[in-house]
């Protein structure tokens, strides 16, 4: 499949984020979770800028894709919470960028393409509640965004407090145009990957996609989530976990006669 991947800029503010209606899949998750290795993999090339530090990536990257006969659309690689290179001040920016890019959709009155969701309680370290939206406006206006996310967590800490808060976070903020990924399961041999995937799936009660930017594993399918996302939000439905969940009940001995 033909497929065409190229830099379009790094956003310091929301006037620097896309305006022309696109859809848009945004990739969130913690600092050393791997989405700038994930992404270069997925497109099979060098595009996604990758550091051993941390926390350094302060813009919010977006990437123009085009894969087959289907519409263009965005990959935004948003920073990372839970570690912020610069201390407070640089966690507080990382979290007004993240809240103006999911906060924005709402000025059109649409959020995927739905809309109307109220004040956002819960919300990852360094990411602001987002504010309560307008209705939908009755005449046309602005085109519609259609934004859909994706996060990320590392295989080999699953269930981290952060990683399950931003998960109720983007929830709500996308109304459940999300799907989950687990990075880097090259790192588990077979025994803890199935003890982590049995963790995941329950913690979240959600199906989770294991993959790996080295070895390519899960990439595929990976593709067909973000197709599904981009193309149609609305439609998109999490399936159920697949894994059951690590502590099943036992069944009650018979009664003795």
């Amino acid at each position: 499949m033909k497929l065409e991947a190229s830099f379009v800029e790094s956003a310091a503010s929301a006037a620097d984020f896309p305006r022309d209606g696109w859809s848009e899949v945004a990739l969130v998750g913690r600092s050393n979770v791997g989405k700038s290795s994930l992404i270069n993999a997925l497109v099979r090339q060098r595009l996604a800028r990758t550091s051993a530090a941390p926390g350094k990536t302060r813009l919010v990257n977006i990437y123009r894709i085009a894969r087959g006969a289907a519409a263009p659309f965005y990959l935004v690689d948003l920073p990372g919470y839970g570690y912020a290179r610069g201390g407070h001040r640089a966690a507080e920016g990382f979290g007004a960028l993240a809240r103006a890019y999911f906060g924005r959709v709402g000025q059109v009155g649409q959020v995927g393409r739905v809309g109307q969701v109220g004040r956002v309680e819960a919300h990852p370290p360094d990411l602001p509640a987002l504010p309560a939206l307008p209705a939908l406006p009755d005449s046309p206006g602005p085109p519609a965004h259609r934004i859909a996310a994706i996060l990320l967590v590392d295989a080999r800490h699953p269930g981290l407090d952060s990683d399950r808060t931003a998960w109720q976070w983007l929830q709500a903020a996308v109304e459940g145009a999300v799907g989950l990924v687990a990075t880097k399961i090259d790192k588990l041999a077979r025994g803890e990957r199935i003890s982590a995937m049995r963790k995941l799936e329950s913690v979240y009660e959600n199906s989770v996609l294991p993959v790996s930017a080295v070895t390519g594993e899960g990439l595929d399918e990976l593709w067909n989530l973000i197709d599904s996302l981009a193309n149609n939000p609305l439609r998109y439905r999490r399936p159920a976990a697949t894994v059951p969940p690590s502590h099943p009940r036992k069944k009650a001995p018979p009664l003795r006669k």
